[in-house]
């Protein structure tokens, strides 16, 4: 059973509708929020309060009667859980922070909220966005639309999908180490990771910050675009927000500024619109590892892409193999640091029984933390302890270094893009590596060199392979572009979806 937003042919068509007031922002937030609600079996969405939903609601259709309305306006979304929002609870997915309401929105939030998006609520995700299928969260895992026995990937497991069964039209996820790109893969909708710096991450709880990123997912690339231009834009209040970069002023307008842009290099054929694009294809992600049915989903997707126009360039990007050590060596670092403000004392979860203040923070952090969290704090305490700093941390930064150089030497002299796999594999069963906790991370390998890189990258879906379920599951085929380069990326992404049908195919309907 798919959601009630089936009709509506994206974000555009779905405001048309609105401003021709053949449906209100109220009803629509109705039928959004029952269907949400009947999708349980999803386990997507963790917390709803129809009257905050309703409110928002009310002032979307106040901004469309007042022709003040944007692009966004009475658009049903809703925000992973590590996004802190006024009214909903803010959780991260963690016993540490079960109750925890904020006191203010997170500026991805305010802003969305300004644009006259209506929020239904929080969504599911991994604990503090640690993990690749959404099965380390304190409200249990959320499930695949497409096989409930597998799960959606992660850690933004309930943001892609929440929008794969057209619950919401869209929805903001993190990605620290392929968090919006693979679950949008396994599930089967578009999701962008934009340049480190691009959006604000005032108000996000934090997992890694030198990796951190919001993006957002949608059914098509083409409704990206005012999803991203709303979130976009420097923020004073956030240290590692980006006011320039490239020559590029950080503002809002800028992603559909490029968008449309990318008709001035490309598209002047309307036979090729792609012709003049090189995409890059690296030799190192179609290694041992990568199944062959999503292997074979990936190449008929370059073959269309050529098909448009493009031309296919082999390259390379010899440090891949080094992205997993480097990252799980520098993520758990700094999510080290990041947890280690909850101690008991001030806010999120404190045991109830303790001897003195030392007990009361290693008891209750104990208590709200989970297994995976604890992994990854410990790993970083040990990688930044006195005698290992150099021979871990250090290292991996160096390793850093080297995948950004490798991505650069590619991107400013052979390729205009890159493309391949998302993931290795389409979605494993949930509990499938239970006896192997560090086996999710192997599913990171063609994902986590942006983050450290601080690239854009996509997922836009792309075919089918069988799952273990003997179902078929969704493909996701990633683009890689240059910093700031994320018009372009979306730009490409549609041209492919003017072509292809596989963004618009719906869980639950044949």
């Amino acid at each position: 059973m798919a959601g009630p937003l089936t009709s509506y042919a994206g974000v555009a068509a779905l405001r048309r509708a609105l401003a021709a007031r053949e449906v209100s922002a109220v009803e629509l937030a109705r039928a959004s929020l029952a269907a949400a609600q009947a999708r349980d079996d999803l386990n997507a969405f963790v917390h709803i309060d129809e009257e905050l939903t309703l409110a928002e609601a009310r002032h979307a259709d106040s901004m469309i009667e007042a022709g003040t309305a944007g692009p966004l306006t009475g658009v049903p979304i809703a925000h992973k859980d590590v996004f802190v929002t006024q009214g909903w609870r803010s959780t991260a997915g963690s016993r540490m922070l079960k109750d925890y309401v904020s006191p203010y929105d997170a500026t991805v939030v305010a802003r969305l909220k300004a644009a006259g998006a209506v929020s239904l609520g929080k969504l599911n995700c991994d604990e503090f966005a640690m993990g690749s299928g959404n099965e380390h969260s304190v409200h249990g895992p959320a499930r695949n639309p497409w096989d409930l026995s597998a799960v959606p990937g992660g850690s933004s497991g309930g943001s892609a999908a929440s929008v794969a069964a057209r619950l919401v039209m869209a929805s903001m996820g993190t990605d620290t180490g392929g968090s919006v790109r693979q679950p949008a893969a396994l599930c089967g909708v578009s999701g962008i990771k934009p340049t480190y710096g691009t959006v604000s991450r005032y108000g996000m709880i934090a997992y890694g910050s030198s990796l951190d990123q919001a993006g957002p997912f949608a059914a098509a690339a083409i409704d990206l675009v005012d999803m991203l231009d709303t979130i976009s834009g420097f923020d004073p209040r956030d240290a590692t927000s980006a006011e320039r970069c490239n020559g590029q002023v950080n503002a809002p307008g800028r992603i559909r500024g490029a968008f449309a842009d990318f008709d001035q290099a490309f598209g002047k054929n309307p036979d090729l619109p792609l012709q003049g694009l090189r995409i890059g294809v690296p030799r190192e992600y179609f290694g041992v590892g990568l199944a062959a049915p999503v292997g074979d989903a990936v190449e008929a997707a370059l073959a269309q892409f050529v098909a448009l126009g493009a031309t296919r360039v082999d390259i390379s990007l010899p440090n891949t193999r080094l992205a997993i050590p480097a990252y799980y060596v520098i993520a758990p670092a700094e999510a080290s640091s990041n947890l280690a403000r909850y101690d008991g004392v001030r806010y999120g979860h404190r045991a109830a029984d303790y001897t003195d203040l030392a007990d009361m923070t290693g008891r209750s952090r104990a208590e709200g933390f989970g297994a995976e969290v604890q992994r990854r704090i410990l790993v970083g305490t040990y990688v930044l302890s006195h005698g290992y700093y150099d021979a871990y941390y250090l290292q991996a930064q160096r390793i850093r270094r080297m995948i950004a150089d490798d991505f650069q030497s590619a991107l400013r002299g052979q390729c205009d893009v890159i493309m391949g796999p998302v993931t290795p594999t389409v979605a494993r069963p949930i509990g499938a590596d239970a006896d192997d906790p560090t086996a999710e991370w192997l599913a990171d390998v063609y994902t986590l060199g942006l983050n450290l890189a601080g690239l854009p990258g996509m997922s836009i879906p792309c075919g089918f392979a069988t799952g273990a379920a003997g179902k078929p599951l969704p493909v996701g085929l990633q683009i890689i572009g240059n910093y700031f380069d994320e018009g372009r990326l979306l730009a490409v992404a549609h041209q492919f979806q003017l072509a292809t049908d596989w963004h618009q195919r719906i869980a639950g309907q044949a």
